[in-house]
């Protein structure tokens, strides 16, 4: 059967409209009986896998379904780009293996105490100050304070630096948002470049300084990280340096934001979220994750022939895993474009499908999100926002750059 071409999925235009329109066209694709492509005008186009069962399938097949040359966008790296961003989620075992056993051991239990000890303790922080500034943009002063303050203090960031940190991570993944593009004439791989040289340079400099002086911090950790007669390299230090801080801060800033607007938007979930707030409050956090999904996609490059849902698809095609669609399929969630917090099961993919590529910090974001709604709906639970969440111009990441609030 000759697949269905659809190109809209490569036009930020479209990732621009309302969530209803674009729910709309997944659902549609959904029920395509072919293959789904989509053409590029500038490069290769690629295959939409948008079912929740293609999804997973592609998932645990990682020797088929490639990570590599790259997981997080359409377009190969450059040599350039790949010195910087060519960290463990761009590949494939038995590199992934290694790199994620040598960090997975530096999460000790009495790291992973310390900063939970952190996490309730800055939610305090943050609501105090919200209280006492009364109604604002909740992206700047809530959902970004998190996981920035958190993630920093886990790699051991100075303050002085966290400015540089949120303008990197904004631009390396608002990939055609016009708040983030370079008005000097400068090409989207001069500005990745120039942001992941930032980071690359902090991690230098952090990596100097505890080599001198150890600290009580994951960058210490990892440099004295040494499993089986293995360590990082200082390549392999600085990429996962990168991948941490941009994931640590952009995926918990997006979905708490999406948990306040969504609560504004289902008063009825809200009243339920408030009548049990501990027993209700973890489905809550799943839910806003499914329905949210921060993450948009992965891709992955097939590295022989294989035949799913009755297409076979061929070596070096590519395919995107979409897992905003997989986490509206119909044939696993009951009433897929309702917001349920009692919604059990829930096996969603917000961070990611089964399989060796599952978020290495799912567990830290679920503690960040579920600490932060607490003492906020505890102490605020009439907070709500005051207008539309302002999106972010971009395909990769669901993001919102603001969300006026008032309570």
């Amino acid at each position: 059967m000759p697949p269905l071409v659809e190109p809209k999925l490569t036009d930020l235009d479209f990732w621009a409209m309302p969530q209803s329109d674009r729910d709309a066209l997944f659902a549609s694709l959904r029920t395509a009986k072919g293959p789904v492509f989509c053409p590029r005008p500038d490069g290769p186009g690629f295959y939409a896998l948008t079912r929740y069962e293609q999804v997973t399938e592609a998932s645990r097949h990682p020797d088929v379904f490639s990570s590599e040359p790259t997981a997080v966008s359409l377009v190969d790296p450059s040599a350039s780009v790949s010195e910087y961003a060519g960290s463990m989620i761009s590949l494939d075992d038995p590199r992934h293996a290694r790199l994620r056993r040598i960090v997975s051991r530096s999460f000790t239990p009495r790291m992973i105490q310390k900063f939970a000890d952190d996490v309730s303790a800055l939610a305090a922080r943050i609501i105090d100050d919200l209280v006492e500034r009364g109604p604002c943009d909740f992206v700047t002063r809530v959902a970004t304070p998190m996981p920035l303050q958190i993630i920093c203090a886990l790699m051991g960031i100075p303050e002085s630096a966290y400015d540089d940190v949120i303008d990197a991570t904004n631009a390396i993944l608002a990939v055609g948002d016009p708040d983030h593009v370079s008005d000097d004439g400068k090409t989207r791989e001069q500005v990745l470049g120039e942001k992941f040289t930032i980071l690359d340079n902090l991690m230098t400099d952090l990596g100097r300084l505890r080599r001198e002086n150890p600290a009580d911090d994951l960058v210490t950790a990892l440099l004295h990280a040494n499993v089986d007669g293995e360590a990082l390299t200082e390549p392999e230090l600085r990429r996962f340096f990168s991948l941490l801080v941009v994931a640590g801060n952009e995926t918990t800033r997006n979905a708490l934001s999406h948990a306040l607007a969504l609560f504004t938007v289902n008063p009825g979930q809200r009243s339920l979220l408030l009548t049990d707030l501990e027993k209700r409050l973890p489905g809550a956090v799943e839910e806003v994750v499914r329905y949210a999904t921060p993450v948009t996609w992965m891709r992955r490059t097939l590295t022989q022939d294989h035949t799913l849902s009755g297409h076979t698809y061929r070596a070096g095609d590519r395919v995107i895993l979409y897992y905003n669609s997989a986490n509206r399929d119909e044939s696993v969630f009951k009433d897929p474009h309702t917001f349920d917090i009692t919604r059990s099961p829930n096996p969603h993919l917000g961070f990611g499908a089964p399989g060796p590529h599952f978020c290495l910090g799912a567990h830290l974001a679920r503690r960040e999100v579920t600490v932060l709604l607490r003492e906020l709906f505890r102490r605020l639970p009439d907070i709500h926002s005051t207008a539309e969440p302002v999106r972010q111009r971009a395909s990769f990441i669901n993001g919102v750059k603001s969300l006026p609030c008032a309570f």
